[in-house]
């Protein structure tokens, strides 16, 4: 007769796979790493309906942060923020914003609908 492979009293199909360590990052597969990837987005969870333009993935200082978001909220005339590694303008400036930041050197994109 076969032998049932249980665990915590719930009968398995098939034996429960052992564990393997994840691979650690070598310096060689770190320096072949692609640019990160940044992200130039719409929400409105969380706000009352209204819309706001959300760029991330920026590979910048807190203080570099602060800076660029100035600047982007001078370019589309609207208000903003910077939380954590996420800078928010109000309002749906999504081209604009990818042109900009294009011009500046990053690869942004636009994701969302």
């Amino acid at each position: 007769m076969k032998a049932k492979h249980t665990f915590r009293g719930v009968v398995l199909s098939q034996p429960p796979r052992p564990f393997r360590a994840p691979t650690p990052v070598t310096p060689a597969s770190a320096a072949n790493k692609a640019p990160p990837k940044v992200r130039v987005g719409r929400e409105v969870a969380g706000r009352g309906g209204k819309g706001v333009t959300v760029i991330t993935g920026l590979p910048l200082s807190a203080a570099d942060l602060e800076a660029l978001a100035t600047k982007l909220k001078k370019t589309c005339g609207a208000g903003g923020a910077v939380n954590g590694a996420v800078i928010e303008i109000q309002g749906d400036h999504r081209d604009r914003l990818v042109a900009e930041l294009q011009k500046l050197g990053h690869d942004a994109k636009r994701s969302g609908g």
